[in-house]
């Protein structure tokens, strides 16, 4: 299969994918999906399945990519009369998202019984799926067996996450949020001059204990290292990010090490550095320790512990 983004850097041009709907509810993130695309500069093109027109409408999908929208094999705008083949040529991946227990069962299988499915088959580019379904479907021995065997075929597999569903069930199976996706697309499709290299970052604060319940810390974010955590992971780097107490998530593609003392992450860092190509400091260290902090949490009135 071709290198798709040594094709994007010689080219200079604006990435274009196709972006495949299959019959699931997660199809309503589709739309800002296609949105969010967009922003990232990616022009985007929608094949979907009978089953996702129930969900959403090609209208929808077609005002918001600006392109048109296939759903049928045999649809006649293409001038040959092989949509199956001819749409997935000039586009540097084919994502479907989402991607069904049913599509997932399907792609694994190698069967083309519909134009994604056939698209999917008949490709000469990058395959990346996004799965959605219930988490009595995602954790059934035979989805996991269908996505061992796309990852062993070289497919890319973004999410799923958990959460609620649409069921009223909590668990694995949710696709992943329109902005995360189309962020992890475009760092796919994104430039890998930092292939091969390993990264090591630091972000966050750290948080030094007084006792259980009090300690020195301060008001870093993490968004600059966990921001520059993702720009590495786009350039093709494999990162290792030592991260201090932040809400954030951590960026796809990450091995995340959390700490919360400086001397964690001191220790973290030693770990880690003799097999990093570059390091980059971005952590708020804290300034101060106390050099005993105590178990349990020192009552106000009792001044000789302090």
């Amino acid at each position: 299969m071709p290198d798709i983004k040594s094709k994007i850097e010689h080219k200079n041009e604006r990435p274009k994918i196709l972006l495949g709907l299959t019959g699931g509810v997660a199809a309503y993130k589709a739309a800002e999906l296609v949105r969010r695309l967009g922003d990232h500069g990616i022009d985007v093109h929608v094949v979907m399945t009978k089953a996702a027109c129930g969900f959403i409408t090609p209208a929808t999908l077609q005002a918001l990519s600006g392109n048109p929208v296939y759903t049928d094999m045999w649809d006649g705008r293409i001038a040959n009369g092989m949509p199956h083949i001819e749409l997935s040529r000039d586009k540097h991946a084919i994502v479907v998202a989402p991607a069904t227990a049913d599509f997932l069962a399907k792609t694994a299988c190698g069967l083309a019984d519909d134009l994604l499915s056939t698209l999917c088959l008949a490709r000469d580019c990058p395959l990346i799926v996004a799965p959605a379904m219930n988490r009595q479907m995602w954790e059934h021995p035979a989805t996991q067996r269908n996505v061992s065997q796309l990852k062993h075929d070289g497919v890319t597999i973004f999410g799923p996450d958990s959460g609620d569903q649409a069921c009223g069930e909590t668990g694995m199976g949710r696709m992943l949020e329109a902005d995360e996706l189309a962020e992890a697309i475009s760092a796919f499709l994104a430039p890998k001059i930092l292939s091969g290299k390993r990264v090591l970052m630091t972000a966050g604060p750290t948080f030094e204990p007084i006792d259980a319940v009090r300690g020195i810390t301060n008001r870093s974010s993490g968004k600059m290292g966990y921001a520059l955590a993702r720009a590495a992971v786009a350039a093709g780097a494999k990162v290792t990010l030592v991260s201090g107490p932040v809400s954030l998530n951590p960026p796809i593609g990450t091995t995340v090490v959390r700490v919360q003392t400086a001397s964690e992450m001191f220790d973290a860092v030693k770990q880690y550095a003799a097999k990093a190509d570059i390091f980059i400091g971005v952590a708020a260290v804290a300034d101060y320790r106390v050099s005993t902090p105590r178990k349990h949490k020192i009552k106000k009135t009792d001044e000789a512990q302090l």
